[in-house]
């Protein structure tokens, strides 16, 4: 019986169940196909980089300004799921609710900031089929967005569970996972700010 409660003292909650510590393992694995899905996107566009036909360059029209702004809210939002995820091991529900919230706001804030530098692109006459760079950008770097959107649609509904229900093993296991996710999209976005963003920028005004 000892043994049970040095386990439950010690454990975080979410690795508590044998299914708790299955799903985080399944979802290790999974993660592992996500790499291998955008390493291919990434060795796409490195391929491509420099195959703008006649369409703008991108040192023409990336702006520093909103994609430091988009970087700086998606690693805020890393920063306050860390935070939750802290307060949910101090088996605090509010804090863990709190903290995932403002997480939620700060990814729409940077869908939001996308999606209107994706707009500007277009007005610019830089489209999906503008020129190979300008497809590779657009599928890169949309499909990471399509990927924060999943995450806020994820953690909403965790969240909402979670108030439901209240904190217990399955619903801790559940907002851990959701924050492997978002911290995962954090390290993608930051390949795509230097390897994207600022090489472009380098390149074409070097």
């Amino acid at each position: 019986m000892d043994m049970v409660q040095n386990h439950d003292q010690n454990t975080p909650m979410e690795y508590q169940s044998e299914t708790g510590r299955l799903n985080i393992l399944g979802f290790w694995v999974f993660l592992g196909a996500e790499i291998a899905l955008f390493s291919t996107l990434f060795a796409t566009y490195f391929a491509l980089m420099n195959r703008t036909a006649n369409g703008p360059l991108p040192g023409e029209l990336f702006e520093l300004k909103g994609v430091l702004i988009e970087t700086f809210l998606l690693l805020t939002s890393s920063f306050t799921c860390g935070i939750a995820v802290h307060e949910m091991r101090r088996n605090n529900k509010k804090g863990l609710m709190a903290w995932m919230i403002i997480t939620v706001l700060l990814g729409l804030g940077f869908i939001g900031f996308e999606i209107s530098e994706f707009i500007s692109y277009v007005h610019e006459g830089a489209t999906l089929s503008s020129s190979a760079f300008w497809s590779a950008l657009f599928v890169l770097v949309g499909t990471h967005g399509a990927h924060v959107s999943l995450g806020i649609g994820w953690v909403t509904l965790v969240l909402i569970q979670t108030s439901r229900r209240g904190l217990n093993p399955a619903t801790a296991k559940k907002v851990f996972i959701t924050s492997l996710y978002w911290h995962f999209l954090d390290v993608v976005w930051i390949f795509i700010f230097t390897g994207v963003y600022l090489t472009g920028m380098v390149m074409h005004h070097g």
